[in-house]
């Protein structure tokens, strides 16, 4: 069944709002088209500037009511939870370092989250961020959307029922050009902010794009990794934090795995790739070309899955919104986030724990984040020395 047929019977749209992702912020706008691709969320308040009138000024480009364009996220936090037609969920798409203050507010107001990755700059944070949703009883949906996408979850779904035997390797890479050079000093707010330590954190690529291939190899794999080796390092000089990685994996029950991220490798645009081995075969998917998985059972020749077709199954089905031969991509696997965020919020509601199918990354995948960023720093700092991952809890 499409997301859209199997989404919770609801009578009207979830009102949304929305902190960041103004005027040049590019990731809000991947949000708003998420959260309406499927109907089930309507953005009707936002503070989407630390600027009171670049707020404004965004929010009307937008269509928002200048009564509910907010100059900060608390005064948006307290004004919007004052009415009765407020708010239920907000969207976080600031830079990191905004992430736990925001949700912070929110959760004490109520509020649902979802909310940008990494969940905060710091382990510690994280844990108080989990210690509050857990008090507040709300729904906290983290986006790394990668995991929304359909023959993700057909990967998934085929580790999960053993069609791969037992894993052995997982192999992830993101790779990407375009820190290649002093991009920061070009006027760019996207590079600015991830290039500093006080909005970015303790991770350069490894927070950016590491962790989306760290969620998804654990994603895909259903494995925890216990220990890495890392090397960090900054190529562009003068800059503060890491632009490549190169990590081993050691994951629990003893598989084994790398992880490589750069963000200054000219002629990789978004090279995001998964590869998982087991004893009785192996997968292959690569997110630019996100509707193929390649399956090579042992001793068969290697085959081609693709979304809602030869292959794949309801696994896949299940978040897929077009016919075969469509291509679905990166919009439509924030979409998938989005989906099942409803799905979650309206049962949550309802005092009901969501059906089993629905999936999301939840804070644990954000605490999960933070310790292999923390862990990868002090085994950079150590000579790639073998480092214990932090379980987050």
């Amino acid at each position: 069944m499409s997301i859209e047929g199997r989404s919770e019977i609801r009578d009207r749209r979830i009102r949304l709002g929305m902190v960041g992702g103004g005027q040049g912020a590019f990731i809000g706008g991947v949000h708003r088209i998420a959260a309406r691709l499927d109907d089930q969320f309507e953005l009707v308040a936002g503070a989407l500037s630390s600027d009171p009138a670049r707020a404004r000024a965004s929010g009307r480009e937008i269509g928002l009511a200048d009564e509910r364009s907010y100059g900060s996220f608390q005064e948006m936090a307290d004004r919007e939870a004052e009415r009765p037609d407020g708010i239920e969920a907000v969207a976080i798409v600031t830079p990191n370092n905004m992430h736990f203050p925001v949700a912070r507010a929110f959760l004490e107001k109520g509020v649902h989250v979802i909310c940008d990755k990494p969940v905060t700059t710091s382990l510690s944070d994280a844990r108080e961020l989990a210690r509050l949703i857990e008090a507040s009883g709300k729904v906290f949906v983290l986006t790394h959307n990668y995991s929304g996408y359909p023959m993700i979850r057909q990967a998934r779904e085929m580790v999960a029922s053993g069609e791969l035997g037992d894993i052995r390797l997982v192999q992830a890479e993101y790779v990407q050009d375009w820190l290649s050079g002093r991009t920061e000093d070009t006027g760019s707010k996207q590079a600015g902010w991830r290039v500093d330590p006080a909005q970015a954190g303790a991770g350069g690529s490894i927070g950016d794009i590491g962790t989306h291939a760290y969620q998804l190899g654990c994603f895909v794999s259903g494995l925890q990794a216990e220990q890495l080796a890392a090397e960090l390092h900054t190529f562009v000089d003068g800059r503060k934090l890491d632009d490549n990685a190169h990590i081993m994996l050691r994951y629990r029950g003893g598989a084994r795995g790398t992880l490589w991220c750069s963000q200054v490798a000219p002629g990789h645009e978004n090279g995001l790739k998964l590869r998982i081995y087991g004893s009785k075969g192996g997968l292959e998917w690569h997110q630019e070309n996100p509707n193929l998985l390649w399956h090579t059972p042992l001793g068969d020749p290697k085959r081609l899955l693709t979304r809602n077709g030869a292959g794949s199954g309801p696994a896949a089905a299940r978040v897929s919104r077009i016919p075969a031969g469509h291509p679905e991509g990166y919009l439509e696997g924030f979409a998938t986030i989005y989906a099942e965020a409803a799905a979650a919020i309206r049962t949550s509601d309802a005092g009901r724990p969501p059906p089993p199918e629905v999936l999301y990354p939840t804070i644990a995948d954000g605490m999960a984040g933070l310790a292999f960023i923390e862990a990868a720093v002090r085994s950079s700092a150590a000579g790639s020395a073998w480092t214990h991952i932090d379980g987050g809890s």
